[in-house]
């Protein structure tokens, strides 16, 4: 039996949650289009994409920011924060917390990002070098720092507890969750709001990502551009956009009578010490990860019914995941069905593993589990359940979501459907 010495921890739960995604701007509309398959990735119209490697993208649609404040406030900050508020809120109501009903000083928040407002810092470059200082927005530093939404999130609310903003790459999602949890476990607050939020479609993001032969060159076909464990697969697809939730101790949310969707049982990190972009290729890190999460939440391997893939549709990333979730489980790996949303929302970046959190949760409650699509003819090296192209019905009582981020950080964290 595995322990984590922590026997009389304090329990942390899940009592809402929240979504803005390329697929939709709510967790209902996300749900439904994961529950189709439907695939968000168009061509990028925002920019001129000529010359670009890679000129598709997963984009938020028809997002309107002032459904969550004012004009003034929208027109200061990026909309990675934007998202953020928008995610936060609606996990908020989801959750039925009435926050001036609490002790400020007892409710924290751990949102971060994993590039922040690079479309501000692009754009007030490009001020500056054909305009001028003057034309440089006095607001741009609060508008492009990480830790701004978790800021703007606690003055708007009054939100006094730790407030935190982890940066781990395509990690930050769940690290955020995590810690977040852990703020709860060690007793500086009772509530914390926690999640990942990205906005970083711009041209030098996708440049970049493209010269470093990340990304896919499927430009004529982007409903099937990012094809996760399949033989095919050249590369990842970026995507925007935030997921928050809602987490407290057992007895704050049993105390107020809150709906429980699910408990926080394990989580941890660790590093692969190998490289700053690729991922170590025996998969011991990510494994390790994997292992201590579910010994930090005393769960032993044979109850995880789904993982949560982290499946970013590179080369390397698919192969090096199944081999540790091999390492990690053993010749139970092939009996765990695993998928990748990515392969519908894109790479969400930082907020990538937030909604992989929440995607997993809704599966417990709904009974499906998301599907991998694209995937028509899997890699040899890629040889689990990858839950390939529809939805499944299956009942979820233990899931595992991995998160991994460049410079070889790896994150795991198990998730518990409530039960009473």
């Amino acid at each position: 039996m595995f322990t984590n010495g922590q026997e009389q921890r304090r329990r942390v739960v899940v009592t809402g949650m929240g979504a803005v995604t390329p697929l939709g701007n709510d967790l209902a509309s996300t749900w439904a289009g994961l529950m189709k398959g439907a695939c968000a990735v168009a061509p990028i119209t925002a920019f001129d994409t000529t010359g670009f490697p890679c000129r598709v993208a997963a984009m938020v649609k028809n997002f309107n920011p002032l459904d969550y404040m004012d004009k003034r406030e929208a027109r200061r900050m990026a909309p990675f924060l934007h998202f953020a508020v928008a995610a936060a809120e609606q996990a908020i109501t989801e959750a039925k917390l009435d926050l001036s009903q609490e002790d400020p000083v007892r409710v924290g928040l751990e949102i971060g990002s994993a590039i922040g407002g690079i479309d501000v810092i692009e754009e007030q470059r490009l001020l500056l070098e054909q305009q001028g200082i003057k034309k440089v927005s006095p607001t741009t530093i609060p508008a492009i720092l990480i830790n701004m939404p978790a800021c703007f999130l606690s003055i708007k609310l009054n939100i006094q507890g730790p407030v935190n903003s982890p940066v781990s790459a395509c990690a930050t999602g769940i690290s955020s969750i995590g810690e977040g949890m852990r703020r709860i476990v060690w007793g500086d607050a009772d509530v914390m709001i926690v999640g990942g939020t990205e906005s970083a479609i711009t041209p030098l993001i996708i440049a970049a990502f493209g010269r470093l032969t990340a990304l896919t060159g499927r430009n004529d076909t982007p409903q099937c551009a990012i094809t996760p464990f399949d033989i095919s697969r050249d590369g990842t697809v970026i995507g925007e956009g935030s997921g928050v939730m809602v987490l407290e101790s057992l007895e704050h949310a049993q105390a107020r009578n809150a709906k429980i969707l699910a408990e926080v049982k394990g989580y941890a990190f660790t590093s692969d010490a190998y490289h700053i972009s690729s991922p170590r290729e025996d998969g011991q890190g990510a494994a390790r990860a994997m292992l201590n999460a579910l010994k930090d939440g005393n769960v032993e391997p044979q109850t995880v019914d789904y993982i949560a893939a982290h499946g970013t549709g590179t080369v390397l990333n698919d192969v090096t995941e199944t081999k540790a979730v091999k390492v990690a489980f053993g010749e139970l790996a092939y009996k765990i069905p695993m998928s990748s949303i990515k392969s519908m929302t894109g790479h969400m970046l930082g907020a990538a593993g937030a909604i992989g959190s929440i995607s997993v949760i809704k599966a417990m409650h709904e009974g499906y589990l998301p599907p991998t699509i694209n995937l028509t003819i899997p890699d040899p090296a890629c040889d689990l359940d990858y839950v390939p192209n529809q939805a499944r019905q299956a009942q979820t009582k233990v899931a595992l979501v991995n998160g991994f981020g460049f410079g070889g950080q790896n994150v795991s964290i198990v998730f518990e459907k409530w039960s009473g």
